[in-house]
């Protein structure tokens, strides 16, 4: 439920809390030792009362490099008795990065994941309906515990089995739907064309892969409900760390817990409010593995402002992509999300694309695979032109049979995947092109 002492609070208030609170974990990490506490003191800094707010951007930065250095314990900041569990990154990108919890962490993290629910309307008697994956992934058991400590019933249903998962909604009747935005439009295309009544759904917390306005357009096209965002990492403790309420006008960041900077990500310079930037987090509540300045490698915006919700939280902006994810194509930057916006802000094709990056010549090639809704025709060129106009980038437009690309069914969407040699990892690829 909305916690006014902690989601309303004044900016004076929650800054006076976080600079407490940031105290607290530079004495731990200096107390701790390891290479959080080493730099701190490299830095100049001997206690936390040395610092405030706005000493911020000249502390040292944490990064995902650090804790794989230190895998898989190695920057604990309490005794290996005290960790009650340990949870990951998807691994994605490879090897997964392990994080550790306390009890204290594991309740602090349901509470925000609570919080989480809350803002997208769910309160103690609701349904959740949880597809988010179980395991080592932090998304289904950080939505299941959250769903309990609100005093709501969870279905665990974890990700996959989309049929089942249908006929559940239908014989259950939740308010509120937990998965990844793919997946999402997956459950509502499978309910239509099963003929299940899913009117039950009121909200639906989508997360774990970014995601744009449009996807947002169609996934509520498919499914009766408001689609909200949620936003969270393992490293930082995992969902829950901001969340958008039902004006869906950015996500709420739970600044009590998690401060939150926007930095350039090249200079790693603080950047001004509203100017898009990699998000970089200080964990000052956390115990088994607290971060200091934990950059994270995703781009969004933060904007302050009270919300009509009654938060005055600071908000982020959806996010834009990786810094690592981004595409250079003929010497034009883009993130996938862009190209989605182009595509489904069209009204040309359906949801379900894919980016190839043909790599097999000595030029970089873009081809966007997609399925017009019209079955084909003078799509391709259309949408080759106005991603040429809207975001400068040079593509390869692929009209594909309905069906022909791949969904999810379990864990995140592949939006990108690159064409070294051989045969194309789309069938169809092969076809004549609407270059742009």
């Amino acid at each position: 439920m909305f916690d006014p002492k902690a989601e309303a609070m004044s900016r004076d208030e929650r800054a006076a809390l976080q600079r407490h609170r940031l105290w607290g974990l530079i004495d731990r990490l200096l107390a701790a030792g390891g290479v959080q506490g080493e730099r701190l003191r490299e830095a100049g800094v001997e206690r936390g009362a040395d610092v405030t707010l706005a000493d911020l951007p000249r502390l040292p930065f944490t990064t995902k490099q650090d804790l794989w250095d230190a895998y898989p314990f190695g920057m604990l900041a309490v005794p290996r008795d005290q960790i009650a569990a340990v949870h990951g990154s998807s691994g994605t990108r490879g090897r997964p990065t392990l994080v550790a919890y306390t009890r204290a962490d594991l309740e602090l993290w349901a509470a925000m994941c609570a919080r989480s629910l809350a803002c997208a309307g769910a309160g103690p008697g609701s349904l959740v309906h949880n597809a988010y994956g179980y395991g080592l992934f932090t998304g289904g058991l950080g939505i299941h515990q959250g769903a309990v400590a609100l005093g709501a019933t969870v279905v665990p249903m974890s990700g996959g089995m989309t049929e089942r998962q249908v006929r559940m909604i239908a014989d259950l009747r939740p308010d509120i739907l937990t998965c990844t935005p793919a997946y999402a439009l997956r459950l509502g295309e499978a309910a239509a064309e099963a003929g299940v009544d899913v009117s039950s759904l009121r909200a639906g917390v989508f997360g774990a892969e970014p995601w744009s306005e449009e996807m947002r357009a169609a996934i509520e096209n498919v499914l009766p409900l408001k689609a909200v965002d949620i936003y969270g990492l393992s490293e930082v403790i995992g969902p829950g760390v901001a969340t958008e309420c039902l004006e869906q006008n950015g996500l709420h960041v739970n600044e009590d817990h998690f401060i939150v900077e926007t930095i350039d990500p090249e200079t790693g310079e603080p950047c001004p409010e509203g100017r898009p930037g990699e998000l970089v987090f200080t964990t000052p509540t956390k115990q088994a593995l607290p971060l200091l300045r934990y950059r994270t490698g995703d781009v969004a915006s933060l904007t302050h402002g009270d919300c009509d919700c009654g938060r005055t939280l600071v908000r982020m902006s959806k996010v834009m992509g990786r810094v690592d994810d981004m595409l250079v194509i003929r010497g034009v930057n883009v993130f996938p999300s862009e190209v989605e916006r182009v595509l489904l802000g069209s009204g040309l094709v359906g949801p379900h694309y894919q980016l190839v990056v043909d790599r097999r010549g000595p030029q970089v090639r873009l081809i966007v695979a997609c399925e017009p809704l019209d079955g084909g025709g003078e799509a391709p060129a259309e949408l080759a032109r106005r991603l040429r106009a809207e975001i400068g980038v040079t593509a390869e437009v692929r009209a594909l049979p309905a069906g022909t690309v791949p969904r999810v069914e379990v864990g995140k969407a592949v939006r990108v995947v690159s064409w070294e040699s051989g045969e194309p990892p789309i069938p169809g690829l092969d076809r004549p092109v609407a270059a742009g």
